[in-house]
């Protein structure tokens, strides 16, 4: 008995598990430069913002703004040109054949028409250019934004407990 009492049993050890909590919150890495990059290939060459923002589908778009505007410049410009030099030939005694049914007062008008056109549409132009940048480069802002199905707003159809009918909401709900 002796014996038995004064002999420790090492048969088990007791073995210390440390638990550790998993961070739930998931950081996005934010480049605050990727605004700023998207709109510098925008201006660079028109619809390289949106291909590096990967709107693929907003390149036809800003193709067909802005070379609709430069088809309406170079067609005014032309005809402007056109009504200008008519005018010019006029005033020298010599009458041309693509304009000759116009007299002098329709030149002058044919010619502030076009005049009025080409630089509307060198407007449209610049304006088209400029909101190609800005396009890219607020696209490019947003895509940092968390928008997961964690942050959701739905509208909800509940039953009203004293009336029974059906009431109409909006809920914001936010999963953690």
């Amino acid at each position: 008995m002796f014996l038995l009492t004064s002999v420790s049993v090492f048969a088990q050890e007791e073995n210390a598990t440390i638990l550790v909590a998993k961070d739930s919150v998931q950081s996005n890495n934010i480049d605050p430069l990727t605004p700023a990059k998207a709109a510098f290939y925008s201006a660079v060459l028109p619809g390289l913002g949106q291909a590096y923002n990967k709107k693929y589908w907003k390149i036809p778009l800003v193709y067909g703004a802005i070379g609709t505007s430069i088809y309406f410049y170079v067609d005014s410009n032309k005809r402007y040109r056109q009504y200008r030099t008519a005018y010019k030939a006029r005033l020298e005694g010599v009458v041309t054949e693509d304009l000759a049914f116009l007299d002098n007062n329709r030149l002058i008008a044919g010619q502030k028409f076009y005049q009025r056109n080409r630089d509307l549409s060198a407007l449209f132009i610049a304006a088209f250019y400029a909101l190609n940048i800005i396009d890219a480069n607020v696209d490019a802002a947003l895509l940092q934004f968390n928008v997961d199905e964690n942050l959701s707003l739905k509208p909800v159809l509940y039953p009203n407990d004293v009336t029974m009918r059906t009431n109409v909401g909006l809920t914001l709900n936010y999963r953690f």
